[in-house]
């Protein structure tokens, strides 16, 4: 019986240790991953890239103490990233989806904190000795899905159409399917290429290209008017239409963090994002500023 009796008390003596081990541990996790962070790491959306890029470099010249790694690859990849907690911000050309804010949820118990950064007008790209000078959305709908594949059909020479799209990691693949090909499938016969740059690179070099991508990316390749409908007149994606909304295919660009992480360093990273020198910047780079409402206060 004592044998036993001491048995039990040193079961209870370890039991203690391994409570007040645990304890330490655990409190040292949770001031490690929400202290005031001084290294920011993002990933995600290339259409956001080149700004993400000036934000960053913009801010770290100001504020020495702070590093900012920006990383691409299209806004599904930032957002498996902010779930897998190997990143803090996820850059994004749309808003998350339902999967991905439950994987969010599930990863660090708290839904993810929405930050919207600026504003796009996500803009059809052909060759500039293209003679087309606008489309309307149900022509862009055939020309995307291969229903349309010449452009004297459209008003222009007699030449097949070539048409090139982004990866389906994008997010602005997904919003143009969502919202121009109003969820149909792109065409077999679309060339998939690796973010913007380098779909306009291939339009340059192709006469009879056409594609799709954010209104910063513009210069190699021609914006094109685009209509609501046949009966309408062509819009530029300009500021000026984009943020009246009269250009039909505007969007919000976005940011994403774990909400135990938006706090020092990355919280101040993310405020100074939407105020004045942040918003200047994404001006300069060829997106468009936050409306007031929606900018840091």
């Amino acid at each position: 019986m004592k044998m036993i009796s001491g048995s039990r008390q040193m079961v209870g003596y370890l039991s203690a240790i391994w409570l007040a081990v645990t304890v330490v541990f655990s409190s040292g996790t949770a001031m490690a991953e929400e202290g005031d962070k001084k290294e920011i790491t993002i990933k995600g959306s290339d259409t956001l890239l080149i700004l993400a890029n000036r934000w960053a470099t913009a801010y770290m010249a100001k504020n020495a103490d702070v590093k900012i790694m920006v990383n691409g690859g299209g806004s599904g990849v930032g957002f498996t990233a902010l779930a897998d907690k190997s990143i803090d911000i996820a850059d994004a050309s749309r808003a998350i989806k339902a999967d991905e804010m439950e994987k969010c949820i599930k990863a660090f118990k708290a839904v993810p904190k929405e930050y919207i950064v600026a504003v796009d007008g996500l803009s059809v790209f052909v060759n500039n000795d293209n003679p087309v000078h606008e489309l309307d959305m149900a022509q862009l709908k055939d020309i995307f899905t291969g229903k349309i594949t010449n452009w004297k059909d459209v008003g222009g020479a007699d030449a097949p159409i070539s048409v090139y799209s982004r990866e389906n990691s994008s997010g602005t693949y997904e919003y143009f399917k969502e919202h121009v090909l109003k969820k149909a499938d792109f065409a077999a016969s679309v060339q998939t290429m690796q973010g913007t740059a380098q779909l306009l690179t291939a339009i340059s070099n192709d006469h009879n290209g056409i594609g799709y991508g954010g209104a910063a990316y513009g210069g190699s390749a021609r914006a094109i008017a685009v209509k609501k409908d046949a009966s309408t007149p062509g819009v530029l994606p300009t500021e000026e239409n984009v943020l009246n909304k009269s250009y039909p295919i505007w969007r919000y660009l976005y940011n994403y963090v774990n909400p135990a992480v938006d706090k020092g360093a990355v919280h101040a990273y993310l405020n100074w994002i939407r105020g004045e020198d942040g918003q200047a910047l994404v001006k300069e780079v060829g997106y468009y500023p936050l409306p007031e409402d929606k900018r840091s206060k």
